[in-house]
């Protein structure tokens, strides 16, 4: 599919250690023509750790879209009424940020674009990165993989003798994944073998 002028929220949140594999998706969507303005949840914006440090990520998202990351529940708010996105990318979604959506709960800055975005029946896309996806998490993503509008990045356990329950997406398929839901399909498979 033809990404020229497709508008694409790309939200990040906590899951630092998975910033260096997503980071080139977010640059190959921009090189592919897309519109892609970064969002960021509070943890994000602000906690420096040792895979970087927060004014880093900021200063290098605006250097690839060309414009100041979303980081405020204010700020966000208008990707509802101004339908400001075709689609959101949460990458990496955290197992946090996924419990909070399968429940509906709006308290941050990436739940409220996402919450904003979907009355307007438009595809959220998660590339989730969580140790407990396969754990206490697993009823969330059940629960988010029957939602309308809801789409999923490939994923597959990351480490199954290490921590059989953590999952985390292959990110190079978020812009197959995005190309996909943008035509309501669900890209396949969604398990991958690790």
């Amino acid at each position: 599919m033809d990404l020229s002028e497709v508008r694409i929220g790309f939200a990040f949140t906590g899951s630092f250690c998975s910033f260096g594999r997503v980071m080139p998706e977010v640059e190959n969507l921009v090189s592919q023509g897309a519109d892609v303005t970064a969002i960021l949840s509070e943890n994000t914006a602000r906690i420096d750790t040792r895979f970087g440090t927060a004014g880093s990520l900021i200063e290098r998202l605006t250097g690839i879209t060309g414009k100041k990351p979303i980081m405020s529940i204010v700020d966000a708010e208008p990707a509802g009424p101004k339908k400001l996105f075709d689609c959101i990318v949460i990458a990496p979604c955290t197992g946090n940020t996924l419990a909070k959506l399968a429940n509906a709960v709006t308290d941050t800055t990436v739940l409220m674009a996402c919450k904003a975005h979907m009355r307007n029946n438009r595809p959220v896309i998660i590339a989730v990165s969580t140790n407990d996806g396969l754990g206490m998490n697993a009823e969330n993503l059940g629960r988010l993989l029957n939602i309308k509008n809801i789409y999923f990045v490939p994923f597959a356990q990351d480490d199954p003798l290490g921590k059989p329950r953590s999952i985390i997406a292959k990110m190079e398929l978020i812009e197959s994944t995005v190309s996909e839901a943008l035509n309501g399909r669900q890209l396949q498979p969604i398990i991958l073998a690790r």
